[in-house]
């Protein structure tokens, strides 16, 4: 191996010492890394090395060019405790399957039709806001969020209204998703059953999702009709070869991957998006002046979202900002050689999109926040990988259009109706890199209601 072409980077003699330091702050210390050591940085944690890629050519190596020689690799694996064998986590033909049976679901035309439930949803939500807005109380953003898209995606995939349990399974969502993040950076962890604290609060956190998820299944196996939604189509699937439909355990375990990742990420990138305005109220009013000139007080329409692109171009830079994936691990099957240098089999490969949608040498003063790098077109001037907020390849994320449209309809319809600040003008809003990019404590917010068109005239 004298001859391997091995990457620059540093080396600790076990993976302990490197733990800590990526524990206390994993986005600094990625980010540290790119800018000591370049482009391709191997991390040597004792016996075991990390590739970490940071150029958008090496992304789009791994990702789309020679996808078939990776797999998702032992940190996916450790996902798998709390939303099994689903469409994020599996691997090969069942994968392959798994992918087609939902692919219909999220067809161009399938997606336009959810837009009406999409508007009424949000019409929903933001009328709860007008007795706050009133009394001039905080609202905790990202909970407000999660909970207008924890029931979009109950009604729109599921044909279930989800708003009477969205706190409860919001809770419980934060309690596993904590924990599933703690189990997928650690060198080692105890299994699942071990007696801790943190094991506990998972269990009783997975029985809260769980029942949530088997009511759901078990409701539309009573009803006559199984309906032609995303649920329908994953039940009335039968296996080519045998025939069979999936059973109650694969059902639970799609249903409980498109329940966590269709409204988790969305929220979280809704929630980075209102307090990037919030800190920046010119940008938000530029917006608002454009959905006020398309819409007036009307509600929003497909055919509306072409003449409303600062609504989508706001949050498509907070998630370059802050994106909600902000780490994609694969594992190699085969070497490979990327950038000049060799990786062997076996080794484990990192892709930052918390590093690559910042990198100088792409994204002109990058920590800067302008929705224009977005404005259409202009995406013609970068690389493709530059921004890969939704994965790329054949595991692009399935639901991409769906969640682009889902935010650039809520974006359009809260600018309209309401003016975000934050309760405290001074905060800053750390991220914390669990599975997904939260705000750390919430997005604390005071809202203010937008007169209508007719009151404004008066005034």
């Amino acid at each position: 191996m004298g001859s391997e072409r091995r990457p620059p980077g540093p080396s600790y003699w076990t993976p302990f010492g490197a733990e800590r330091v990526m524990r206390r702050d994993p986005l600094a210390f990625v980010a540290a890394l790119a800018r000591e050591y370049g482009d391709v940085v191997c991390l040597g944690l004792g016996p075991i090395r990390i590739y970490l890629l940071h150029h958008p050519d090496a992304v789009k190596h791994v990702l789309q060019d020679n996808n078939q020689n990776y797999v998702k690799g032992p940190v996916i694996g450790r996902v798998k405790v709390l939303i099994g064998e689903g469409l994020f986590t599996s691997e090969g033909d069942f994968w392959r399957r798994q992918r087609r049976l939902a692919q219909p679901s999220f067809h161009r035309e399938r997606i336009a039709g959810f837009a009406a439930t999409m508007v009424r949803c949000t019409a929903e939500r933001l009328e709860r806001w007008v007795t706050p807005a009133r009394r001039g109380e905080t609202l905790d953003i990202l909970a407000e969020m999660n909970a207008l898209t924890l029931t979009v995606v109950g009604e729109t995939l599921f044909g279930r209204d989800l708003s009477g349990e969205a706190r409860e399974a919001g809770r419980a969502l934060a309690v596993a998703l904590e924990v599933t993040a703690h189990r997928a950076m650690s060198y080692v962890v105890s299994p699942i059953w071990w007696p801790s604290a943190r094991n506990r609060a998972f269990r009783r956190a997975i029985a809260t999702l769980d029942a949530v998820v088997y009511d759901i299944i078990d409701g539309r196996r009573r009803a006559r009709h199984q309906g032609a939604d995303l649920l329908g189509m994953l039940m009335a699937a039968r296996d080519e070869e045998t025939g069979e439909t999936m059973s109650r355990r694969q059902l639970r375990d799609e249903v409980m991957t498109f329940l966590l990742a269709g409204h988790e990420t969305t929220a979280v990138a809704l929630s980075w998006t209102w307090y990037l305005l919030a800190r920046h109220p010119e940008i938000a009013e530029q917006a608002r002046a454009e959905v006020l000139s398309v819409l007036g007080d009307r509600a929003p329409t497909l055919a509306d979202l072409p003449r409303l692109p600062m609504a989508r171009m706001v949050v498509e830079e907070a998630m370059r900002l802050y994106p909600p994936v902000w780490g994609i691990g694969r594992q190699t099957i085969g070497p490979d050689e990327i950038g000049g240098y060799d990786i062997p089999a076996g080794a484990l490969v990192n892709l930052s999109p918390w590093v690559t949608h910042r990198h100088p040498d792409f994204w002109p003063d990058p920590e800067r926040y302008d929705p224009e790098r977005f404005r259409p077109g202009v995406e013609r001037n970068r690389p493709r990988f530059a921004y890969f907020p939704f994965s790329g390849g054949p595991r692009l994320c399935i639901g991409e259009a769906f969640a682009l449209m889902e935010a650039q309809l809520i974006a359009a319809m809260t600018l309209q109706r309401y003016r975000l600040t934050l309760a405290d003008p001074a905060a800053i809003v750390e991220p914390e890199p669990h599975l997904t990019l939260r705000p750390r404590g919430g997005v604390a917010m005071r809202v203010t209601r937008i007169e209508p068109a007719a009151q404004r005239r008066v005034s």
